[in-house]
Formats: structure tokens, sequence, C-alpha cells
């Protein structure tokens, strides 16, 4: 059984997840962690915890989702998974950082390709990829069916959406990608966010006011 632990962090209310087993062994999701405090709190639950961190998985490359993506990759020296469309995103990280007054320097990591179908293996329990641009251009989500559960990003939040008014954002690309890609999936399957409280499908196809 996966147990997901969030964490809150950087200036935009970003959700860090460490999702792990049993097993003790983990994967780490958009290391948003922007400081000493933040990334001292991932690292004390991870070890308290005996954990070890086998993959560093991006939902997106957005800026407040991969602010401590450099102090992840160098601490627990595993691969960055992402899916490719989003690389020039990643590229951009300091002309970002730029706008938000504060200088990251260039992100230097070993990056893992996914795709739209693909699966990745978590000690035989599989994640299925859905490629879901529009707020970002190399969005995806990862589902694992036993559990019911997606990590969606930015894509789908609890009563909204990911914004689409930034590089490459596509409104209609990204209420189709929900509808077609998510919503299909059983209504109890829970979504943890990049932002906000976790919620359904069920409850998303029912009261998200974007698709009323």
């Amino acid at each position: 059984m996966f147990q997901i632990q969030a964490f809150v962090f950087n200036f935009a209310s970003e959700n860090t997840y460490v999702l792990f087993n049993e097993n003790k062994n983990a994967w780490l999701l958009d290391p948003g962690n922007m400081n000493e405090q933040e990334s001292k709190a991932i690292e004390g639950f991870i070890t308290e915890n005996g954990l070890k961190i086998e993959k560093i998985i991006l939902t997106h490359a957005h800026i407040d989702h991969v602010l401590g993506l450099q102090w992840a990759f160098d601490t627990y020296k595993v691969p960055v998974t992402m899916h490719e469309d989003d690389k020039e995103v990643l590229d951009m990280l300091q002309a970002s950082g730029i706008r938000f007054g504060f200088q990251i320097p260039a992100v230097n990591v070993d990056l893992e390709y996914v795709n739209e179908d693909d699966e990745l293996d978590f000690d035989g329990e599989k994640f299925k990829i859905y490629h879901v641009p529009g707020h970002s251009p190399g969005s995806v989500v990862y589902h694992n069916e036993t559990q019911k559960f997606i990590i969606s990003g930015d894509v789908l939040f609890e009563g909204s959406i990911g914004r689409t008014d930034l590089y490459k954002g596509n409104y209609e690309q990204l209420i189709e990608g929900i509808k077609t890609k998510l919503f299909i999936l059983n209504d109890e399957t829970q979504v943890f966010s990049g932002h906000g409280n976790p919620t359904t499908i069920g409850f998303e196809k029912e009261y998200n006011p974007f698709f009323q």
C-alpha cells in the first residue's frame, strides 16, 4: 500500500509529495523546496522514516515545482522523470526566477522522459502516464489504478483547473484532456494536485465549475 506525504512549499504554496510503500522505497514528486528550512523538512521526513528515494518525478517544470530539483538530484542521485515537451520550460528556469526577483542556477540533472501510455513500475505496481497539456506543454498525470489515485500536478484542482495564460498554455486543450483522459477514470479516484486539497474525480465531474 502506498502512503503519500504532502509538503506545502515556496511562494506559490506548491504541493511537493513523497510517495512511499511498506518496503520503504519512495518517489519524490515535484520538489518545490526553495530554502534550507523547506529542504530540511523533506530530508528529515525521508530520513526519519528510513525511506530510499528511487525516482524524482515531475508533473511539469514550472518554477514553483522545480525550485528544489537540483537539491533533490544532488542529495539522492537518482534520475529525474518528466515529459520531454517540458524540457524547454525547465531550460527557462533562470529567466523565470528573474521575473520573480531571485537568482536560480541552471539545472544540471539526469533526465528520463515519459510519454503518453508509458507505465512506470514501483515495486510491481504500475503507474500509467497521461499527457495532458494546456497548463504547460509537457504536463503529465501519474495514475495508480490499484489504489485509485492520481498525481495531477497543475492539470486539475479541487474546484478548478490549471491556469492557461502561461507559456504555451491552451485552455481548450486542457479542458479536452481532462474530459477524455481523467474524467473517464473511476469516480472514487483520488486526485493529489499541485496546489490545494486532495479531491476525487467524481467530485470534480459533478461540481467543478469549469465542466458545468
